[in-house]
C-alpha cells in the first residue's frame, strides 16, 4: 500500500464532511479543466440539496449538488461560457449525475511564491564538519542532495551552534 492511498483514506472523509468532495477530483482537476483552466482554477466544494422527502421520512430520489469552483480573474468569464461542457467532464469523470450546476468564484488560486534566497556557502569548521558527514556517501546525487540539505540547515543555525 502506498503513502498516498493511505493519506486519500485519511483525508477524504474529512473533505467529503466538510466541504462535500473528494480527492480524487481534486487530483483529477488538471483533466477535467482541460489545460486551458487547469493553471486558473480549482473545485472548492460540492454543496449537496436537503431534500424535501428526506425531512418528512420518505424515501426520496437523488438530486445532483451544486459545484463551486474558484478561479483567477477575468478567466473566471471564460470558465462560465464552458461550464455546460465542464459539468460534462465532471459528471463524466463521477460516472453519474453529481453536478446538475456550476457556480464561480473569483478569487486567487495558487498562493503567491515566495522566493527564497539561496543559501551562502559555508565556510570554515561548518564546511569542514559537513563534508566529514557526507564523507561515506556513494551516490554523486545523494551526496550533493545532502550537501545542499546541509548548507541550508547549518547556513541557517548561525556561526556560534553546529
Amino acid at each position: 500500500m502506498q503513502i498516498s492511498e493511505v493519506a486519500n483514506d485519511l483525508i477524504d472523509p474529512v473533505l467529503a464532511k466538510r466541504a462535500g468532495i473528494n480527492t480524487m477530483l481534486l487530483g483529477s482537476w488538471d483533466e477535467i479543466a482541460g489545460s486551458s483552466f487547469a493553471d486558473c482554477s480549482r473545485p472548492e466544494k460540492i454543496t449537496w440539496p436537503r431534500r424535501a422527502s428526506e425531512m418528512a421520512g420518505e424515501d426520496g430520489g437523488y438530486q445532483p449538488g451544486v459545484l463551486t469552483i474558484a478561479c483567477e480573474g477575468s478567466r473566471a468569464l471564460f470558465l462560465s461560457h464552458q461550464q455546460g461542457e465542464l459539468i460534462q467532464r465532471i459528471n463524466g469523470f463521477f460516472g453519474y449525475p453529481a453536478i446538475r450546476q456550476v457556480r464561480i468564484v473569483q478569487k486567487p488560486v495558487s498562493p503567491p511564491t515566495r522566493r527564497r534566497r539561496a543559501p551562502r556557502p559555508l565556510t570554515g569548521e561548518a564546511a569542514r564538519h559537513l563534508e566529514e558527514l557526507v564523507e561515506g556517501i556513494e551516490g554523486d546525487a545523494l551526496k550533493a542532495a545532502l550537501k545542499r540539505l546541509g548548507t541550508a540547515v547549518l547556513g541557517r543555525q548561525g556561526p556560534n551552534r553546529r
